[in-house]
């Protein structure tokens, strides 16, 4: 009996003197493939809000996903907390189009922030003559295979100048397989919605065939930017690429990689999030290459849906809402 005694007694003495464990929401953040811009991406913004796990309750992991539309339907089935996602896929989301159009308006998605920008890269070899948009008429362009990303800009592009994919002599191979047909002269020119810098870009800009960046500027670029909402101007830096034939950074259009969440997150959770990535800034940026460009101003724009209300306290309380379209507030 006293040894039973003694048992509960230190039992109960070892309770007392466990620390308090606060109880942890777990985030699951949706990325894109292991290779790609999107996972290191969804890892730098985890291990911010990691760094403060003890201090907001929350702990985050990161998921190799299929992309830009498998995150949004997966943060809008609960499946994921927050995901990644190009802002022209968000647009659509919001507006019921494309993948969307029998589901109609996704009106649970929300916006936290906008990243780096995935660029519309129009290379074009030397002897090719093309150095303005309008020269591509009558080349030999690739636009990319239909359905992706570079297919519909190279359309937009198009449109911008006055021109239409009959006005070249198309071609529609993967973008992954325009740098080696640029190089073997079978193509003149080609287009790749991407982030920089990039390995495919540089294989195009490093080979026999010297080439240079085509620019997406002054009415072609206003014309994009005004039409299509989720378009913004950036530039390529040509720093990224010593062996192409522009001296300067180059002026472009693009669209962007947004972080999103769902209606149904917490709002001290969204406010976590976007307030750690935003004080942190400065070593956010350090963390992987197509960061560089990045300001608190320019992450609050291009995006579509509505800001979650609980990064909108953040943004309020350090000064930021000024950035924000009132649409989406």
């Amino acid at each position: 009996m006293r040894k039973i005694l003694l048992f509960v007694v230190t039992a109960l003495f070892a309770v007392s003197m466990t620390p308090f464990v606060q109880a942890k929401t777990f985030v699951t953040i949706g990325t894109g493939g292991v290779t790609g811009v999107y996972y290191p991406t969804g890892g730098a913004i985890s291990r911010m809000v990691n760094k403060k796990s003890s201090e907001y309750g929350i702990k985050s992991t990161v998921e190799s996903t299929g992309g830009s539309v498998y995150n949004v339907n997966a943060v809008l089935a609960g499946d994921l907390e927050f995901g990644i996602s190009q802002s022209d896929i968000q647009f659509q989301a919001v507006k019921g189009l494309d993948a969307w159009k029998e589901k109609g308006p996704q009106k649970k998605l929300r916006s936290m922030f906008a990243l780096h920008p995935e660029i519309i890269t129009i290379v074009a070899s030397e002897g090719s003559g093309i150095k303005t948009l309008a020269d591509m008429k009558g080349k030999r362009v690739n636009i990319g295979n239909p359905g992706s990303g570079q297919y519909v800009n190279s359309e937009d592009v198009f449109a911008s100048v006055g021109l239409k994919e009959s006005d070249v002599k198309a071609e529609k191979a993967k973008a992954v397989e325009a740098p080696a047909l640029l190089q073997d002269e079978r193509i003149d020119a080609f287009f790749y919605t991407v982030g920089h810098p990039n390995s495919n870009i540089k294989e195009a800009t490093s080979g026999r065939i010297k080439v240079r960046f085509v620019p997406v500027e002054g009415k072609a670029a206003d014309f994009l930017t005004t039409k299509f909402p989720y378009y913004v101007k950036t530039y390529i830096n040509i720093k990224d690429y010593p062996t192409a034939l522009n001296k300067d950074n180059v002026p472009a259009v693009g669209v962007k990689a947004t972080l999103i969440t769902s209606s149904d997150v917490p709002d001290n959770v969204a406010y976590a999030v976007a307030k750690e990535v935003f004080e942190n800034i400065d070593e956010f940026k350090t963390l992987h290459p197509a960061f560089a460009s990045l300001t608190k101003e320019n992450m609050l724009d291009g995006l579509s849906a509505p800001i979650h209300p609980g990064a909108l306290k953040y943004y309020k309380e350090a000064g930021l809402d000024k950035y924000i379209k009132a649409n989406l507030k």
